[in-house]
C-alpha cells in the first residue's frame, strides 16, 4: 500500500492519503483547502485515481479541500450522515466500508467531539484514522458542535480500544510534533482516556478545560457544512502559479510561504505594504523591500513592476492580503502574500534590515 502522511502548518492538521499499489485508486483523508493544489499534485506525481476524499467530521479550525479536489480530480466526497453536511457524494453509517482497488476502509462512528465522527479502519486493522475523536495523548473537545463528554469516551473505549494494541493511531491533528501512536499506547498512557480512567474522570475533566473557540470556527463550519465549497464559484486550483509555490486560502487569496521567499527573494519584488513607522519598526524589515503603505498603493501602483512577480507583506498577512486582491484587480497576474506576515517571518527567524529580538 502507498501511504503518506501530510501537514498543515497554520491548524496542525494531518491529511492522509492512503492507495492500493496495484491498481493506484487512493483515498485523500481530511484534505485541507489550502493545500488542495499540493494534494492534487502529489497524487498526480504518484500516478494516482483519487476516489473519495473522506472526512472525519466537520471541522472548525480548517476549511475542507474535498471540494476543490471533486473538481479537479472528480473524486467523491464522503463523510458521516450524522454530519448535517450537504453536497457530499455517500454519506456514511457505522460499519460502512469504502474500497480503493483491493484495499478497503471500514467507517466506524466515533462521535462525542461533534456528532458526525467518523474512525476510518483498514482492512486488516493494521491502522486506523481517528480525526479529532482520539489525539496522540489526548482528545478532542467536547463543548461545541454537539460534542457530548460520556458519548466520546464510550465511543474511544468501545470503537477503538477494541481495535488490536499493535493498530497504529494517526490523528486529526497534534500540536507538539507527533505522528503516531498506536491502541496499546494509548489505553495505558493517554491522560484522559487510558483504560485506569473512569468515564465521570474524564467527564468532569472535559467540562473544565476552559478552552477559547477555534479563531476560523465562523468561517470554517459553514464552508464545511457546505463540503468545502466557495460561495462565490470563481476560486479554483487554476491561476497563474508557476513562478512559486502557493497555495490558495479559501478567501481565493494565494499565498507563499517565508522559507521560500528568503531563498527566492532576487527572483521576486517584495512590497511592504505597512506604515513607515512599521517598516522601521522593531520586527524591521525584509531586504530590498518596496516601502508603499496601502492607504497609497492605488496612488503609486505604477511605481511596481508588472513583468516580475510580487510578494505583498505585511505584520500578519491581513492588510498585505488586501494588497494582493488591489494588484491583481489591476492587471498583476503573478502575485502572492507572505503567509503570516513579518510575525511569522520573525518567529522563523528569517533576516531583516533593523528590528529588534
Amino acid at each position: 500500500m502507498i501511504f503518506r502522511q501530510l501537514f498543515d502548518p497554520q491548524s496542525s492538521t494531518y491529511t492522509y492519503l492512503l492507495a492500493d499499489s496495484v491498481t493506484l485508486e487512493a483515498v485523500l483523508i481530511d484534505p485541507v483547502f489550502e493545500h488542495a493544489r499540493r494534494d492534487a499534485a502529489l497524487i498526480g506525481e504518484l500516478g494516482l485515481k483519487l476516489r473519495y476524499t473522506l472526512e472525519t467530521h466537520v471541522h472548525a479550525d480548517h476549511v475542507t479541500g474535498a471540494s476543490l479536489l471533486k473538481q479537479q480530480l472528480g473524486s467523491q466526497i464522503a463523510l458521516s450522515k450524522d454530519s448535517g453536511a450537504q453536497g457530499g457524494d455517500r454519506y456514511l453509517a457505522d460499519g460502512d466500508t469504502l474500497v480503493f482497488g483491493r484495499r478497503s476502509l471500514e467507517a466506524r462512528a466515533t462521535p462525542g467531539h461533534t456528532r458526525g465522527c467518523m474512525t476510518y479502519v483498514l482492512d486488516e486493522r493494521s491502522m486506523a484514522f481517528t480525526g479529532d475523536a482520539l489525539l496522540i495523548r489526548g482528545c478532542g473537545r467536547t463543548d461545541f458542535q454537539q460534542g457530548n463528554a460520556h458519548q466520546l469516551f464510550r465511543s474511544v473505549h468501545d470503537r477503538v480500544f477494541s481495535l488490536p494494541d499493535s493498530c497504529l493511531l494517526y490523528p486529526g491533528h497534534d500540536y507538539r510534533g507527533l505522528t503516531v501512536s498506536s491502541v496499546g499506547e494509548e489505553k495505558k498512557h493517554n491522560p484522559r482516556l487510558a483504560e485506569s480512567i473512569v468515564e465521570d474522570d474524564f467527564v468532569g475533566y472535559m467540562s473544565n478545560l476552559g478552552l477559547a473557540h477555534p479563531k476560523l470556527i465562523d468561517i470554517a463550519v459553514p464552508a464545511n457544512l457546505r463540503c468545502g465549497r466557495p460561495e462565490k464559484e470563481d476560486t479554483t486550483l487554476a491561476a497563474d502559479t508557476d513562478w512559486a509555490p502557493l497555495s490558495c486560502t479559501f478567501a481565493g487569496i494565494w499565498e507563499l510561504q517565508p522559507d521560500w521567499l528568503a531563498e527566492n527573494s532576487g527572483r521576486v519584488q517584495v512590497v511592504d505594504v505597512r506604515e513607515p513607522d512599521e517598516f522601521t519598526g522593531p520586527l524591521g524589515h525584509i531586504a530590498g523591500a518596496k516601502l508603499l503603505p496601502l492607504g497609497s498603493l492605488t496612488q503609486r501602483i505604477s511605481e511596481i513592476e508588472n513583468d516580475k512577480p510580487v510578494a505583498m507583506v505585511c505584520r500578519s498577512g491581513a492588510r498585505s492580503a488586501q494588497a494582493t486582491v488591489l494588484l491583481r484587480n489591476a492587471g498583476y497576474a503573478r502575485v502572492a502574500n507572505l503567509a503570516g506576515g513579518m510575525l511569522r517571518w520573525r518567529a522563523q527567524r528569517l533576516p531583516v534590515v533593523g528590528g529588534t529580538d
